[in-house]
């Protein structure tokens, strides 16, 4: 069984976003909780290399920023495509040359959803066929209106980011909810920020920002894995203590709840904007639920757990209006697909999404991942159920989120 308590490492997204934002303040900022995985360290480098000073002691970091330089090399944003694209906005609205890369499977992933507003903006990209590598130039850049053609809280950030080098107003109109950490941090720090009606408008500051000082709650996507593992084996109890718990990011812990599973917020507090607390969660039977294309932002990034999770439940779960998981680090319908069925789930695939039919036991053995961390992360928790042992074919891609998954995982086994 699962059980005992567990404080995680800062969130992925809020962490990456800390740290350009520091880059740009003047002073020294003060980070605390930072996520420690690989794509956060993509970010560190790519933003020291445009000269912003970063000093880590554990999970704190302290960031001077404020004056920006032309990178010597290109930028390597190695796996991550919050990396890239964040990126992209924010040196549009620098007078700054560079030249962004990736690994093998982030150029596979599509910029051109960054490049065509920034370039409406001004900014001057030159891409190979909209993917990276990406070159940007020194420009000015002019606010614009644009409404996002899919829920994406990556476009919506860069643009924003984008938005406060440009002249006039810059609204960034969206259908669907996405995360909203850089809206919160841009508040936060005094930027005219405004969210109203689907709406979200940012001005470009009067002075420069100032350096600020904040604490990260624990990174709910990882916390998922966690929370999969004490609902599914029987006898687990578990709590997570100082969780974000933005309603945002909680889809997968609603989704769990709408299933039957037993998961309770003990406190709830806010700081830096940002909502935590504690979760108390505990094994439990389940039942199916249908996901529409409304609720898949909030939980996009958990859909491969929650497929996991469906195989158990009795009745039908469907996914759907989830195209976009086609187009992440791998293609990770296909990937939840072909897996779940090798394991013996009953499984339809879509081109948007999934239907299963549970519950079904899971035969368990080799996975393949496609170096997607995501999978290897969801499927980890399946062999805690599955006839025999996993065996991922490239456990190591773990850390590109989370490198103390496994080690934590372990210890909460009783």
């Amino acid at each position: 069984m699962i059980s005992g308590e567990l404080t995680l490492p800062g969130d992925k997204s809020i962490s990456h976003r800390a740290l350009m934002l520091g880059a740009i303040c003047a002073g020294t900022s003060e980070i605390n909780n930072i996520g420690l995985g690989q794509d956060i360290l993509s970010t560190a480098r790519c933003l020291q290399q445009l000269g912003a000073e970063i000093q880590w002691n554990d999970r704190s970091v302290q960031i001077t920023g404020g004056g920006w330089q032309e990178p010597q090399n290109p930028l390597d944003c190695g796996n991550s495509g919050t990396t890239a694209r964040l990126l992209l906005g924010l040196l549009a609205g620098r007078q700054v040359d560079a030249k962004l890369i990736g690994d093998e499977s982030l150029s596979r992933r599509p910029m051109s959803r960054v490049i065509t507003p920034l370039r409406q903006m001004g900014a001057q990209i030159t891409s190979a066929a909209d993917h990276l590598p990406v070159t940007v130039k020194p420009s000015i850049l002019e606010g614009i209106c644009y409404s996002l053609p899919m829920a994406s809280a990556q476009v919506k950030s860069a643009i924003l980011f984008a938005g406060l080098g440009a002249e006039g107003q810059t609204t960034v109109r969206e259908l669907l909810t996405s995360r909203n950490h850089t809206e919160i941090m841009l508040q936060q720090l005094g930027v005219p920020c405004v969210v109203q009606d689907g709406e979200t408008v940012v001005s470009k500051p009067e002075s420069d920002l100032t350096a600020f000082e904040m604490e990260i709650p624990g990174d709910v996507s990882t916390a998922a894995g966690f929370i999969a593992a004490a609902t599914l084996v029987p006898g687990s109890q578990l709590t997570l203590k100082n969780l974000l718990a933005n309603p945002t990011r909680t889809g997968f812990i609603q989704v769990l709840q709408y299933m039957g599973a037993q998961l309770i917020w003990n406190q709830q507090w806010t700081y830096s904007g940002e909502i935590a607390g504690d979760l108390f969660v505990k094994y439990g039977l389940l039942h199916g639920v249908s996901i529409t294309a409304e609720e898949v932002p909030g939980l996009i990034d958990e859909l491969p757990l929650l497929a996991v999770v469906a195989t158990q439940a009795e009745g039908t779960t469907t996914v759907r209006g989830a195209a976009e998981l086609r187009v992440k680090e791998s293609d990770r319908i296909a990937m939840i697909c072909s897996n779940l069925t090798r394991w013996g789930a009953n499984i339809t695939e879509y081109p948007d999404g999934f239907t299963i039919h549970g519950p079904t036991p899971l035969q368990g053995g080799e996975i393949i991942t496609g170096g997607d961390h995501r999978i290897a992360m969801s499927f980890t928790i399946a062999g805690l159920i599955s006839a025999v042992p996993v065996l991922l074919d490239d456990p190591s891609c773990i850390a590109i989120s989370s490198p103390e998954f496994l080690h934590q995982l372990h210890d909460l086994q009783r």
